[in-house]
């Protein structure tokens, strides 16, 4: 019974076998980047970043990614996105004490000013990163 449900949900796209998923479907946004545990600190470092903290299997975190490509290229590099796996990078995940995703965190100068848990409007992310510039 187990490997018929897990075989529906592989079928379905609820669940991905594959370890290799894309930044965001269709994404070749200049303005959205990946980030690791191991260059996180350099890519937050200067400038405004909002960091997302997501996951493959992650419903929500899908929704979330295509409004954050619109928010990069709308903010036309006034902000970077920066997309990190927690599955793949848990020591920043950890660092962050991120318990919750999608988690979206607001970097300016490579210091958090603000946390977002849950799914997010352009327009009120937009808002938020605006009072941050």
């Amino acid at each position: 019974m187990r490997i018929l449900i897990l075989s529906f949900l592989v079928l379905t796209g609820v669940f991905q076998m594959s370890n290799t998923v894309p930044v965001s479907v269709g994404s070749e946004n200049q303005f959205v980047i990946n980030v690791t545990d191991a260059d996180f600190n350099q890519k937050i470092a200067k400038g405004l970043v909002i960091v997302d903290f997501w996951a493959a299997w992650c419903g929500p975190c899908r929704k979330q990614a295509p409004i954050l490509d619109e928010l990069a290229t709308e903010m036309n590099g006034q902000v970077i996105v920066a997309k990190l796996d927690v599955d793949r990078n848990k020591q920043t995940s950890a660092r962050y004490a991120v318990r919750s995703i999608p988690t979206l965190i607001i970097f300016k100068d490579g210091k958090a000013v603000e946390r977002l848990v849950g799914l997010r409007d352009k327009a009120s992310l937009k808002a938020i990163l605006k009072k941050h510039q």
